[in-house]
């Protein structure tokens, strides 16, 4: 005969406090998830539907804002899409590369200044963005790179952010792995090249998807140094589809759904990898 424990009852105070966070966090997934399916939904609506109903179901159902984006020639979507990608991908690749130095260097080396020039990389952080522009666009221009992928990529390749960021996991990591790999003869940049790197995956992933996605979503900047339609990125050539005097709303949205399609495919390849970074910063915290 087996004998039944009574279940014990979750304390009153407990539950109304758990019941308030499950509250909170629908409130906030609605605040995030409502915008979306709005975009969506307007997508899939005539322009007169759009005006008359924003925020009603599609009546009726039409793709004619993705046909007119995808194939009326008027609006080169599909170049626009790839300059962004590319833009994205170099800039990426480079964030990656120097803050991944910057980041080894200021965690593991030592040498004269190193507290300095950390604190001086952090605040940088602290300043407003748009107090670089017109000094860097002044460079872009010198360099003649107007009107180029440079212009849009090298600019934002050092991320004072990037560094802070991976350095804070570089010094999460137990110091013997390194004196282990320099028993057996290891240097700094093979450590740093064949020992860190592959245990700062989880890390990398994120600042990856957050740099990519950084460069993705830039509208200013690239206002500012792309002149020719042809060269231009996403957003700024999404911002071509409203015209000074009237602007087509399903259009747009259609756009704005083709812009995020490709962010959410990178964040699904790389979601493992960004939860393993988040766990991983938490155990150690």
């Amino acid at each position: 005969m087996t004998t039944v424990l009574p279940r014990r009852r979750m304390p009153a105070n407990k539950a109304w406090a758990q019941a308030l966070l499950y509250v909170i966090l629908i409130a906030l997934a609605l605040v995030i998830v409502l915008p979306l399916a709005w975009m969506l939904i307007t997508s899939f609506k005539t322009d007169a539907d759009a005006v008359r109903a924003p925020f009603s179901l599609p009546n009726p159902f039409s793709i004619e804002a993705y046909e007119t984006l995808l194939t009326s020639g008027q609006q080169p979507i599909f170049l626009w899409l790839w300059n962004s990608f590319a833009a994205a991908t170099v800039q990426t690749v480079l964030i990656l590369v120097t803050a991944s130095m910057g980041a080894y260097a200021l965690a593991r080396l030592e040498f004269p200044g190193k507290k300095l020039v950390f604190g001086a990389i952090i605040a940088t952080l602290l300043v407003p963005p748009v107090v670089f522009l017109i000094p860097n666009y002044l460079i872009v221009q010198n360099l003649g790179w107007l009107d180029t992928i440079w212009a849009i990529t090298v600019p934002g390749a050092a991320s004072a952010f990037g560094i802070f960021f991976l350095r804070q996991f570089f010094l999460g990591l137990p110091p013997e792995i390194e004196e282990a790999a320099r028993i057996d003869g290891a240097g700094d940049f093979r450590i740093f090249s064949q020992v860190l790197i592959p245990l700062a995956r989880p890390a990398l992933a994120t600042l990856a998807v957050l740099s990519f996605l950084g460069n993705w979503n830039d509208f200013l900047w690239p206002v500012y140094v792309l002149l020719s339609p042809e060269n231009l990125t996403l957003q700024p050539g999404l911002n071509q589809l409203q015209g000074a005097y009237s602007t087509h709303f399903a259009i747009v949205m259609a756009g704005a759904v083709i812009a995020s399609v490709p962010v959410l495919i990178i964040f699904g390849i790389a979601q493992r990898q960004i939860v393993e970074s988040v766990a991983g910063s938490a155990v150690k915290g």
